[in-house]
């Protein structure tokens, strides 16, 4: 079929209008102050990672990166708000295996898709759960701890929220030691580790950010931490495999998304800002001291992060839908 000379025309100029426009998008991008969602309380590990990252992208932005804290429900009304926002790259989110994998899962009927409704942006950061208990608490070792919450069943656990990935963790460990535990849901990591520094929980599966400055401040007892390796920045505290917990490994992963519809010019300019950040000395040493570990350059990109979301919610799906938890 032939198109009229007048429709042919039409469309060419069309076409060409909406090329320019992804263009002059890009070109003009950011017109304004960024907002990096953070679908977690203040204090946390999400929070303290974000502020890290937004203030060296603003470096290379042009504009003030500011991170608001959107909480509650295990991150997903953070994370509800993201896909609803504009995809113009104004507002972006900065998520986690929690937000963004466990919680498709512990929530049956999520009004978004974690998979489709998202552009990834970049890979950021990992690091390894430490167990932790109040201060009070009798034993000194994993093996004694261990012991000690079996034969006193009821102990209580903090976590950021029903179905986070805080509280999976907690009801993997409950499995693994064969205990009776009681689970406690917060507004976020923050919130959860300021009751146990005052003693109102027993412990806490914990993320590195929160848990390492309480410990080495006194105010909290450290056993473990989940991973085969001990982390580089306090290799004092042993793994769980070295202190009788073999197996028991269980991590914390961050990156980036934009609402899906972002103009694929603004995500690599987003993207860029990201390793701009992550090559930064200065930002190194901050997650460094936090306990994080940069996921190498070559995964810093929206394929890696698009490729360990799916192999994650494979991986982590099954578990939780065979275990019949469910947040109601």
């Amino acid at each position: 079929m032939t198109l009229p000379r007048r429709r042919f025309l039409h469309l060419v100029a069309a076409a060409a209008a909406l090329a320019g426009s992804h263009s002059a998008s890009a070109q003009t991008y950011p017109s304004k102050p960024i907002t990096m969602i953070v679908p977690f309380a203040a204090g946390g590990s999400t929070d303290v990672i974000g502020r890290i990252l937004a203030e060296r992208m603003r470096t290379s932005l042009g504009q003030t990166v500011i991170v608001e804290n959107v909480t509650g429900a295990g991150g997903t009304i953070g994370v509800g708000r993201a896909v609803r926002a504009t995809p113009d790259g104004h507002t972006i989110i900065l998520g986690q295996n929690g937000s963004h994998v466990i919680t498709g899962a512990t929530y049956g009927n999520l009004p978004y898709n974690l998979l489709t409704d998202f552009e990834p942006i970049s890979l950021a950061v990992v690091a390894p759960f430490v167990i932790v208990a109040k201060k009070a608490t009798p034993p000194d070792d994993l093996k004694s701890l261990v012991a000690w919450l079996k034969a006193n069943p009821g102990k209580t656990v903090g976590n950021a929220g029903q179905g986070s990935i805080t509280h999976v963790a907690g009801l993997v460990f409950q499995n693994a030691i064969g205990a009776n535990m009681q689970f406690v849901p917060y507004r976020g990591t923050g919130p959860s580790m300021q009751d146990l520094v005052a003693g109102q929980i027993d412990m806490m599966i914990a993320d590195p950010i929160t848990a390492l400055p309480q410990a080495r401040g006194g105010t909290i007892k450290i056993y473990g931490v989940a991973a085969e390796t001990r982390l580089t920045r306090a290799p004092d505290i042993p793994t769980v495999d070295e202190a009788g917990l073999p197996g028991f490994h269980m991590s914390l992963w961050h990156g980036l998304w934009a609402p899906k519809g972002t103009p694929k010019p603004v995500i690599d300019r987003l993207h860029a800002a990201v390793l701009d950040a992550l090559a930064d000395p200065a930002t190194q040493a901050k997650l460094a001291d936090a306990g994080q570990e940069i996921f190498p350059r070559e995964r810093q990109n929206p394929a890696a992060l698009g490729s360990l979301q799916k192999a994650e919610i494979e991986k982590w799906w099954p578990i939780i839908k065979a275990s019949g938890f469910k947040v109601e």
